[in-house]
């Protein structure tokens, strides 16, 4: 009897010695992620200044002069401008070459090149939480080659009448109603933690 008196007593002892460990880890995990989120989020902002740059003082642009260069798709056998999302693919290609490790792609459900599909079930996931909670971003952490990494999806939204009017036409588009404004699927940041 004394030996369960002195469990009760005890038990809550161990309980509030070992509460600030646990507290303090968990603690130390949301703002992990909440540091991570704000780098993320931060990285997506220039990300997408520099891309709406690109189609509305360049590409737009083209659109209104006069002039036999033109952007395309097949820019470098045309001898072209490379597309806004190409542009957006060349800088992650020019960063995948760099010590950096950190990278971003463009994904969709809808996409017009096979590379642009996810690769993974949590891209899928990511990809389809946007589509079905406009203007909210998808945050998780995923585990590739034995590393950490912070995974981000924001919406990547139709910008310009000319990414609307090349999904559109597109002969390999599986989605050919896109309007300004719409959804054409997102933009994956993985940040190594």
């Amino acid at each position: 009897m004394k030996i369960i008196k002195y469990i009760v007593y005890l038990i809550p002892i161990i309980v509030l010695m070992f509460v600030p460990y646990f507290m303090g880890v968990s603690m130390q995990s949301t703002q992990e992620d909440t540091a991570s989120q704000k780098t993320a989020d931060l990285i997506y902002e220039v990300l997408q200044a520099n891309r709406a740059v690109y189609a509305k003082y360049v590409i737009e642009r083209l659109g209104h002069v006069d002039t036999s260069f033109k952007a395309s798709e097949h820019w470098a056998q045309d001898n072209a401008l490379p597309l806004p999302a190409q542009i957006f693919q060349l800088g992650a290609a020019e960063l995948s070459n760099t010590a950096a490790d950190l990278n971003y792609s463009l994904q969709s459900l809808w996409a017009i090149n096979q590379s642009n599909f996810p690769q993974s079930d949590k891209e899928r996931e990511g990809l389809i939480y946007i589509l079905k909670n406009p203007g909210k971003n998808y945050y998780t952490t995923v585990e590739s080659n034995g590393r950490k990494y912070f995974m981000a999806v924001y919406p990547d939204t139709a910008v310009s009448p000319v990414c609307v009017q090349c999904h559109n036409s597109h002969k390999d588009s599986p989605k050919r109603d896109f309007q300004v404004g719409d959804l054409m699927g997102g933009v994956v940041l993985r940040i190594p933690i």
